[in-house]
């Protein structure tokens, strides 16, 4: 399976700094996650309601196979409204984490089903592949991470 290293500095903070590893994971994985944080209509199997953020951070949090020492994410941190995950650091894992596991437009379409496009619009944003409308939220500059291999 593919594997994304990321190095960060401590542009996020000083206790997110370090080595990250992320390995790609399997299509029934990732199956049971949207299973799991999405409600069908009993009768029509249309989408009722899906949390995003929940699908995106168990996602991540399967992929994530190695980080600092100290171990500064957790899936509660990544589910954190209050004491979460900084925004710039969530959306760089979130474009990693459905690069590798190729989370793609397309299968966010079909899995919203005739959810409407408001949801699809939501879900395009979490999923990191829609701009909300006050422009970008992740500056990326000079303070890009090194990506230094990916195999």
């Amino acid at each position: 399976m593919r594997t994304e290293v990321l190095e960060l500095d401590d542009r996020f903070g000083k206790e997110y700094a370090g080595r990250y590893v992320f390995q790609e994971i399997s299509w029934a994985k990732r199956s049971r996650i949207i299973q799991k944080h999405t409600k069908y209509h009993p009768i029509t199997g249309q989408v009722i309601n899906a949390d995003y953020v929940a699908i995106q951070a168990e996602t991540i949090w399967a992929s994530l196979k190695e980080q600092p020492g100290h171990k500064p994410i957790t899936l509660e941190k990544l589910l954190g409204e209050e004491n979460g995950v900084p925004i710039g650091l969530g959306e760089l894992f979130s474009r990693v984490v459905n690069r590798l596991c190729g989370i793609t437009v397309e299968e966010v379409k079909n899995s919203l089903g005739q959810c409407g496009e408001g949801s699809l619009i939501q879900a395009s944003q979490s999923l990191g592949y829609a701009k909300s409308s006050d422009g970008p939220r992740y500056s990326s500059g000079n303070s890009q991470p090194k990506r230094s291999r990916s195999s």
